[in-house]
């Protein structure tokens, strides 16, 4: 009996950890970067991106329900690593810079908006938007002169792309809270540096 029960748990748990396996890498590939480029101008970073986004079925809902999307798209400097820890304890070891960006559907026109900052631009497709979430160009991410007299191959730093939890609305912010249909976060990318030129 207890061989039986020992042989039923062996395979329930392998069968769970195939299912996990399975599951695990569509969650992690929810936004993925397609662009991470940086230019070494004047002692500072500028820096390019584009992502390409995934939105889970739930959060695909809630947006053409109306909710608006918050998404974060954040910067840390790496190397060099007295720079980089200085400024960990300036931003109390949070990302060196942040952007924000808001996507919404709007029913009355059946359009997107995606909103960066106080800009708006509106688009004709859920895909056009999701492709205009997380791109920039030339964004400045430091100080003039914070990386003066250093070479591009001296200086390393990563972006990511996060949906904002904390800008939800508040009731949406509870469901958010460990539910995977609403975790949506693209890993940690390195940034091809280069000087301008």
């Amino acid at each position: 009996m207890t061989a039986s029960i020992t042989r039923c748990l062996r395979s329930a748990s392998l069968l769970f950890w195939l299912i996990a396996c399975a599951v695990l890498p569509a969650w992690a590939e929810s936004i993925s970067a397609t662009r991470s480029e940086a230019e070494l101008l004047d002692g500072q970073l500028a820096i390019s991106t584009r992502f390409d986004i995934k939105l889970t079925p739930g959060l695909s809902d809630a947006l053409m329900q109306g909710v608006a999307l918050p998404f974060r798209l954040e910067f840390e400097l790496t190397r060099p690593r007295s720079t980089a820890y200085l400024l960990d304890v300036k931003e109390w070891f949070e990302p060196h810079a942040s952007l924000h960006y808001k996507i919404a559907y709007q029913s009355l026109t059946s359009r997107y908006r995606v909103t960066i900052g106080s800009l708006s631009r509106y688009y004709a497709t859920q895909a056009e938007a999701l492709r205009a979430l997380g791109a920039i160009h030339g964004w400045r991410v430091l100080e003039p002169g914070a990386l003066d007299g250093l070479s591009a191959d001296r200086v390393k730093g990563r972006v990511r792309l996060v949906l904002d939890i904390g800008q939800l609305p508040k009731p949406f912010q509870l469901n958010a809270l460990g539910s995977t249909d609403w975790s949506l976060a693209s890993d940690w990318v390195d940034l091809n540096v280069k000087d301008a030129g």
